[in-house]
């Protein structure tokens, strides 16, 4: 039957992981090659790569806004709607931000980049949309959606694997405070679009409405206001992020311990 067939794509499927292990080794293959390269070298082909997802996500959405299966599925949200897909959700604003970061060298926004975008990027393929589960991966549709975010994750991956960026502890506080000026910026954003009726439910970062997810009415019932009903999920962020400047602190301290000492000065090392 069609729908066992292995190019059926679902989360935790086998084609799933399949494209998930491909795009590590790309992220891997790329880390290597580019391991003595210089970094403006490496700064260029993040740059480049965002940029070329970039396009390849509007060319998806042009086959999006010519798909009538997807419009549709989607009908009772108005279908296709141009100022509806904007990379500016979470899951994919990375492509816009990261050249930013980079180029400026930005460190927290290089550090929002790094945790946040592929956080982003996982949660949307784990929990695809409708249109997006269930469907054979060379459709047009799914070919975008998946290569959009796989390359949305691996290239904030790439920000620490490319040796551009290293979380420790002191990015923590103002990794938060990026976090809230982009969250209010997407917010402001979202009220433009509705109040010019040019899309009455802009709703990027889910800023505005909960959508009907579980965690986020919780967040709601707390703190019953537009936008900053959000702002309990930072401690949940700032957490996840800690966990993992633990890891990278740890590491770290391994690798120098397992240094070789500097030779007394005057002296040859040993051979």
């Amino acid at each position: 039957m069609v729908q066992d067939s292995f190019w059926i794509m679902r989360p935790f499927s086998p084609l799933f992981y399949t494209v998930f292990a491909v795009f590590i080794l790309i992220l891997t293959a790329s880390s290597l090659l580019l391991r003595k390269s210089s970094e403006t070298k490496r700064r260029a082909v993040l740059v480049g790569a965002c940029l070329v997802t970039l396009v390849g996500f509007f060319i998806y959405k042009y086959f999006l806004s010519l798909d009538g299966a997807y419009n549709e599925i989607t009908a009772n949200m108005g279908g296709f709607n141009w100022w509806g897909e904007l990379p500016l959700h979470l899951c994919n604003i990375n492509m816009i931000l990261i050249p930013v970061a980079v180029l400026r060298r930005n460190r927290p926004l290089m550090s929002f980049c790094f945790f946040l975008g592929p956080l982003g990027a996982v949660m949307a393929l784990i929990m695809p949309g409708n249109g997006f589960d269930g469907y054979p991966l060379l459709l047009p549709r799914m070919l975008g959606f998946y290569g959009t975010h796989f390359m949305v994750m691996i290239e904030g991956l790439a920000l620490a694997s490319f040796g551009l960026y290293r979380p420790r502890f002191s990015d923590l506080p103002r990794t938060i405070l990026a976090s809230v000026a982009i969250l209010f910026g997407i917010f402001g954003i979202n009220l433009l679009l509705r109040w010019s009726g040019l899309h009455p439910h802009a709703n990027y970062f889910y800023s505005v409405e909960t959508e009907g997810n579980a965690l986020l009415e919780l967040f709601y019932r707390w703190v019953p206001f537009p936008c900053l009903y959000l702002l309990p999920s930072l401690l949940i962020l700032g957490g996840y992020m800690a966990l993992i400047m633990l890891g990278f602190t740890l590491a770290d301290a391994l690798k120098a311990r397992r240094a070789p000492k500097s030779s007394p000065r005057g002296e040859n090392p040993p051979e």
